[in-house]
This record gives structure tokens, C-alpha cells and sequence, in this order.
């Protein structure tokens, strides 16, 4: 009879360590579970931040690739297109200059001045004969649709409402009173 009670107390006790096993399996399993979930998603997160940096290297990258490719493909162009307008402009202030010579310029090419800025030519009607008739101011425009810059605008505007006097200024030499 002690040996059956042996025998059941040992069946007791490997039925309490049977059952201790497998709630501490399935505890180390569900903290198992834990720990990879956790590190799952600091991978994903990880991943992620990598994925977009590599993205918006790889877009940067695009980027710069596409900008030498359009600046290989346009340059050509837009130094053509610059040398075009620097020979415009450089025309235009030759024909500035040689206006007053051209057949069709209507006074004497002795009267006119060459100002340049903000208006071409100051005429002085009469001056090679002797005696000034009337003063003009002139632009010179060589484009096919001449437009007038705001400082050209207001000259004329000044004119027009006849905004204009003569002024004497006299700076006598030093020691001289």
C-alpha cells in the first residue's frame, strides 16, 4: 500500500511539474511572441526610414541626372539664344550712335548728342547754323515692337507736361571770391 501511495504521490508530482512545464512553455512562448512582434516592428520602422531615405536619394539622384541631361540638351540653346541677344543689344547701341547719319534722320547729324541713358540723343535743331530753333529729346528704338523702360516713360512724361528749365551752375575755382 505505500508503494501505491509512492506511486501516486510520484503520478502527483509529475502531474503538478507536467503541468508547471506547460504553463511556463506557453508563458515563454506568448513573451517569445512578444519579443519578436516588438522587434518585428522596429524592423518594419527601420526599414521603412530606410526605404525613404534610399528613396529620396535615389529620387535626388534622378533628379540631378534629368537636370544634367536637360542641361546637356539645352545648353547649346541658351547660350545661342544669349550670344543672339547680346548682338541685339550691341546692334542696337551701334544704331544708337549712328542714328544721326542714317539718310532718313531728320536734322542735321552736327545738332545731335549722344546722351544714352535715360534718353539716346539730345537734338540742338539749328545749333550748326547759328542758332537753336528747339531742343529734342530722342529715343532710338531698333526692336519691331518698341516698348519705353520706366525711366524712358518718365523723360517723356516730363517733357510732355513741360517739366523743364535751364540752370546755370557756376563753381568758381578755389581761392577766387
Amino acid at each position: 500500500m505505500i508503494e501505491w501511495a509512492v506511486i501516486f504521490l510520484l503520478l502527483g508530482t509529475l502531474f503538478v511539474v507536467f503541468y508547471l512545464y506547460v504553463r511556463q512553455g506557453n508563458r515563454i512562448e506568448s513573451r517569445a511572441r512578444e519579443i519578436f512582434e516588438s522587434w518585428q516592428v522596429r524592423e518594419q520602422e527601420a526599414m521603412s526610414r530606410w526605404q525613404a531615405g534610399e528613396l529620396e536619394r535615389l529620387s535626388g539622384e534622378k533628379a540631378q541626372i534629368l537636370f544634367e541631361g536637360w542641361r546637356v540638351r539645352e545648353e547649346e540653346a541658351i547660350r545661342s539664344d544669349a550670344i543672339k541677344r547680346s548682338e541685339s543689344v550691341t546692334r542696337g547701341k551701334v544704331t544708337e550712335h549712328l542714328v544721326p547719319f542714317f539718310p532718313g534722320f531728320p536734322f542735321d547729324p552736327r545738332d545731335a548728342r549722344f546722351l544714352g541713358s535715360p534718353i539716346d540723343l539730345v537734338i540742338f535743331d539749328g545749333l550748326s547754323e547759328g542758332g537753336i530753333r528747339e531742343i529734342v529729346f530722342a529715343e532710338i528704338k531698333t526692336s519691331r515692337n518698341p516698348v519705353l523702360s520706366r525711366r524712358e516713360r518718365d523723360v517723356r512724361d516730363c517733357v510732355n507736361a513741360r517739366k523743364v528749365r535751364y540752370m546755370l551752375l557756376h563753381f568758381p575755382p578755389e581761392g577766387d571770391e
